[in-house]
């Protein structure tokens, strides 16, 4: 059996499954490196502005290992937040045919990257995109740089259409690119909460005729919120309400600018065990982030695993795949407040009905980006891979 050692920082609500379900198909070995180190288990989500201690098990049904962190200031916010003095001889002691490394950003990871390669089978997982692409002098250097550091890369897992853009864009080729689809737990979104959704729809005030618009993640400038509240109140559809769910540094700002509106409501940050609940209350779910850095909007595959119509910007990464104009949602020019108003209210015309219906395509789409997927495509990529030198 091949054994792939995976390099991460630290546990992901959206990765621990992957490694869940990869350890009991048993096609491959596998072990976890956390290079965080044990402080990860006490996170602080600078997004959120709260630490973070998921209601979903994340270090159960895998092996995995802690990696001594040595950075002053420990963390994913920054490069030297990472810094592993031990990683590679830890990695080499459990003796893997392959390394798989999730982001180069961080000092360890790089250097696990430029130890690996011509060594073992170097794979590569990311999901930055050139939506944010500037073409500017950084731009130029940046590109430079980055085709430096794939070429420590043997194989990359894209994410999707944009991920595979970029990789090709800094060097790697057609036949180095495994597509491994960004995925969520399909199955526990698509579990029908629809009698808790009622309870929320109820508590929230909202009549069973009326439409909800949420808006599910932190409260952040990238992910655009304060444009989605403007184009709300200056479009002011009867029978329409707004949910904000998130934590963020923005969130007494939104508060205030919204306090007049009985129809605009907020709710902090919840776990993942509601979260359906929430998708499953709302009509229409509204990401309109203006980036830099909206690579995916994992948000929006919860929301379509539960049947829901979506409405993001041209900078939110899952656009080009997910949402197909017209069929189960629509895309608008991020920063634009016209052409959300324009969309937001083409949206909010239309029958309940119709964005039902939507939202039944939007759960056929996903359905084909989930977690087995993924799986199989690491499976298949590490039992190609072969030692290509002596340790």
């Amino acid at each position: 059996m091949q054994k792939l050692a995976i390099i991460t920082t630290h546990p992901i609500q959206y990765y621990a499954p992957v490694f869940k379900l990869l350890n009991q198909r048993q096609n491959i070995g596998i072990k976890v490196f956390y290079t965080w180190g044990e402080a990860a288990q006490q996170k602080f989500d600078p997004g959120f502005g709260k630490s973070i201690s998921w209601d979903i098990p994340l270090l159960e049904g895998y092996p995995y290992e802690w990696v001594k962190n040595v950075a002053p200031d420990p963390g994913s916010h920054h490069a030297k937040g990472i810094d592993n003095p031990g990683l590679i001889e830890q990695v080499n002691a459990w003796q893997p045919d392959a390394v798989l490394v999730y982001g180069w950003f961080y000092k360890s990871h790089l250097k696990a990257l430029r130890n690996f390669k011509s060594k073992i089978p170097v794979i590569f997982r990311g999901d930055s995109t050139l939506l944010d692409n500037t073409g500017d002098i950084k731009a130029i250097l940046r590109a430079i740089y980055l085709s430096w550091i794939y070429r420590n890369v043997d194989h990359a897992l894209y994410t999707g259409t944009n991920n595979k853009a970029y990789f090709k864009k800094f060097g790697l080729k057609e036949a180095q690119l495994t597509f491994a689809p960004h995925a969520v737990d399909n199955d526990r979104f698509a579990v029908t909460r629809l009698e808790e959704a009622e309870v929320l729809r109820k508590q929230l005030g909202i009549g069973p005729d009326e439409k909800l618009v949420l808006f599910a993640g932190k409260l952040e400038n990238k992910k655009a919120p304060a444009l989605l509240l403007q184009a709300f109140t200056e479009l002011n559809i009867p029978g329409t309400h707004l949910l904000f769910t998130g934590s963020g540094i923005l969130e007494i700002e939104l508060k205030n600018q919204a306090s007049l509106y009985k129809n605009i409501h907020f709710m902090e940050f919840q776990n993942q065990q509601y979260m359906p609940v929430i998708y499953q209350a709302c009509d229409l779910y509204c990401l309109p982030s203006k980036g830099p850095g909206e690579t995916w909007g994992l948000a929006i595959n919860e929301a379509m695993a539960c049947g829901k119509a979506i409405l993001i910007s041209d900078k939110v990464g899952a656009g080009t795949d997910l949402v197909k104009e017209g069929e189960n949602g629509s895309i608008f020019k991020a920063g634009d407040l016209t052409a959300l108003k324009s969309e937001l209210k083409t949206l909010l015309q239309t029958e309940k009905s119709t964005l039902f219906t939507m939202g039944q395509r939007s759960k056929a789409i996903i359905a084909d980006w989930s977690f087995t997927q993924q799986v199989q495509a690491i499976e298949q990529l590490t039992n190609k891979c072969r030692k290509t030198a002596k340790r």
